[in-house]
C-alpha cells in the first residue's frame, strides 16, 4: 500500500533559523516558507536527492505544534510522510485495520497540494504518520 518516503517533518520553532542551518551550514536547496492556516503550520522543504526534509514552525497557539514544541521546546522529528497511490483506498484499507484517522477523517489538501491524512501515533508504534497522495 504505501509508497515511498515523502518527508520527514520537523518541528522547529522558527523556520527561518532552521532554513538557515541547513542552507547556510549544510548546503541544501531550501524552499520559501509557506504558511498552511488549515494545518496551522508554516512550512518549509529541504530538497534532498532521495526524499525531502519538511521544517513545521507552528502558527499560532492552537497549531497541533505548537502543543508538540511546548513539550520539546527545541524542536524534533514531528512525523514522517509516505506516499499512496489511491488515499480513499488506504484509508478505507487503514480503518479496517484498526488504525485511526486524526481529524475529521477526510482528506486535506497539503502542503505539496496533494491531500493527505494523519494516523494517530498510538497505531502507528508511537509515530505520527501522514499519507499523501502521490
Amino acid at each position: 500500500m504505501i509508497g515511498k518516503l515523502n518527508h520527514v517533518a520537523i518541528a522547529v520553532p522558527s523556520v527561518t533559523a532552521a532554513a538557515a542551518l541547513y542552507r547556510d551550514k549544510l548546503g541544501a536547496s531550501v524552499s520559501e516558507p509557506v504558511p498552511l492556516p488549515d494545518h496551522g503550520v508554516t512550512t518549509v522543504f529541504v530538497t534532498l536527492p532521495n526524499a525531502k526534509i519538511e521544517l513545521v514552525e507552528p502558527l499560532g497557539d492552537a497549531s497541533p505544534v505548537a502543543a508538540f514544541l511546548a513539550r520539546n521546546p527545541q524542536g524534533g522529528m514531528h512525523h514522517l510522510c509516505y506516499e499512496v497511490a489511491d488515499i480513499a483506498a488506504a484509508r478505507h484499507r487503514l480503518k479496517a485495520g484498526g488504525a485511526r484517522i486524526l481529524g475529521d477523517g477526510e482528506p486535506k489538501i497539503g502542503a505539496h497540494g496533494k491531500p493527505v491524512l494523519f494516523l494517530h501515533p498510538k497505531d502507528m508504534l508511537g509515530t505520527l504518520i501522514e499519507i499523501e497522495q502521490a
